[in-house]
C-alpha cells in the first residue's frame, strides 16, 4: 500500500522559511516523478514543483521560481520542498504526489497523493 505523508507545515511570518517533507512508503521515490502541489481556499490545486525520477529535471511554477527548491533523499525515501521568502499568497494546503509519467506537471498525471499539510503565512 502506497503512503505519502507530508510534514513540516505550520504558521510562519512573511519573509520566513519552511521545509516540507514527504515520507514515502510502498513506493521508491527514485523510481517516480515526485511533485508538490498546493491548494488555497476556493482555488484549484496547482503544481508548485516537481523532480523527475532521475533527478535530472526539475520544474517550478513561475510564482515560486527562485524561492522554492525541491529535492530528494533516496536513502530516506523522502522528498523535500524548501520554501524561502514566504508571503501571504503562499498560504495553502501543500500536497505531495507521485507520478509514473516522467515530466508530469498536471494534477491528472499523478497517481498517488498525500493527505496534505497546511502552510499559513501571516503578513
Amino acid at each position: 500500500q502506497v503512503q505519502l505523508v507530508e510534514s513540516g507545515g505550520g504558521l510562519v511570518q512573511a519573509g520566513g522559511s519552511l521545509r516540507l517533507s514527504c515520507a514515502a512508503s510502498g513506493l521508491t521515490v527514485s523510481s517516480y516523478t515526485m511533485g508538490w502541489f498546493r491548494q488555497a481556499p476556493a482555488k484549484e490545486r496547482e503544481i508548485v514543483a516537481r523532480i523527475t525520477w532521475s533527478g535530472g529535471n526539475t520544474y517550478y511554477s513561475n510564482s515560486v521560481k527562485g524561492r522554492f527548491t525541491i529535492s530528494r533523499d533516496n536513502a530516506k525515501n523522502t522528498v523535500y520542498l524548501e520554501m524561502n521568502s514566504l508571503g501571504p499568497e503562499d498560504t495553502a494546503v501543500f500536497y505531495c504526489a507521485a507520478s509514473r509519467s516522467n515530466l508530469a506537471t498536471t494534477r491528472a498525471s499523478y497517481n498517488y497523493w498525500g493527505q496534505g499539510t497546511q502552510v499559513t503565512v501571516s503578513s
